[in-house]
């Protein structure tokens, strides 16, 4: 009899089954964890099957009751979270445990563990970072019970066109593509204004996009010993200027398109493989942490081709 062939869910399942350091996490949420329900009650969920629906929702984008029905239906996601239909975590159980992350910043901790032990692999090199920012876009509408946007988030312009929402800044590295800073802010705050908190502070080189045109000029700057690589705007023709040196600076413009592109293949993963296009939670706080979770699993996701 002809096997089955597994679907792209199940070998997915199976890579991010191989590549994350459970124990490691398993053991940063520990301390912070509750021995036993409410008021002594039945005991708490253990916390790698939690830790397991967890991922899948930031992977597939399931709200709290969606994910717990999609247990019910979906033998390859409770496989893969370890539970039996029986005892599968109910959509309370799953937003306690997301605030319980939130609450104690587990969910950056979860990030900076991960990035120690991909660290201790040698997968960084941390001689230069790349760093950028992407728009998540929020909902815009009023029609709801404050009859107001989210306040924390903002609108900008970005060309011609006006989007509302959130920024994700990131930092990378230039060799491996690995994210090792986080942070986010509302639309409208200058990414210029937030470079100094994406690098690492042993990096050589920094590489980044036009928007970052002048950062080497800010006051938290001034003490790196760094190599700054700007892409430019346009490439301006002088009158009397050589096509030689013309086509110099469109070699060296298109050598650092190239090597900062890397930081897109983040993005690119967030936004189309994990579909984190709009904001779920309202505010800045719970946003933020979602990031962290996110990048954390793009970190993992990325290093899945080394055997380690």
């Amino acid at each position: 009899m002809r096997e089955r062939k597994p679907t792209r869910r199940e070998v997915f399942l199976q890579v991010m089954e191989q590549v994350i350091p459970w124990d490691l996490l398993i053991k940063a949420i520990e301390p912070y964890y509750p021995k036993a329900g409410p008021q002594g009650g039945r005991p708490a969920y253990p916390i790698k099957v939690m830790l397991r629906v967890y991922f899948l929702q930031n992977w597939y984008g399931y709200a709290d009751l969606s994910m717990e029905e999609a247990l019910y239906e979906n033998e390859v996601l409770r496989r893969f979270a370890k539970v039996r239909i029986e005892r599968i975590p109910d959509a309370t159980s799953l937003l306690h445990f997301r605030h319980l992350l939130e609450r104690y910043g587990l969910c950056q901790k979860l990030f900076e563990w991960v990035k120690t032990h991909l660290d201790s692999k040698g997968l960084w090199l941390k001689e230069g970072s790349i760093v950028d920012a992407t728009i998540i876009h929020a909902p815009t509408s009023t029609k709801n019970r404050n009859r107001q946007r989210d306040p924390e988030m903002h609108a900008t312009r970005k060309g011609k066109q006006m989007y509302f929402g959130m920024k994700a800044h990131i930092g990378v590295d230039t060799v491996s593509g690995l994210v090792h800073h986080v942070l986010g802010t509302a639309a409208h705050v200058s990414d210029v204004t937030v470079a100094h908190h994406l690098l690492q502070g042993s990096e050589q080189e920094v590489y980044a996009d036009a928007g970052y045109q002048g950062v080497m000029k800010r006051a938290e700057h001034w003490h790196r010993q760094v190599n700054w690589q700007i892409c430019r705007h346009r490439i301006y023709v002088l009158p009397g200027q050589e096509q030689a040196m013309l086509e110099a600076h469109r070699f060296r413009e298109r050598a650092k398109a190239s090597l900062r592109a890397k930081v897109e293949h983040a993005f690119r993963i967030v936004k189309c493989q994990f579909g984190f296009r709009k904001v779920r939670y309202k505010g800045l706080f719970k946003n933020t942490a979602q990031l962290f979770t996110l990048f954390t699993l793009v970190n993992l996701w990325m290093v899945r081709h080394h055997a380690y």
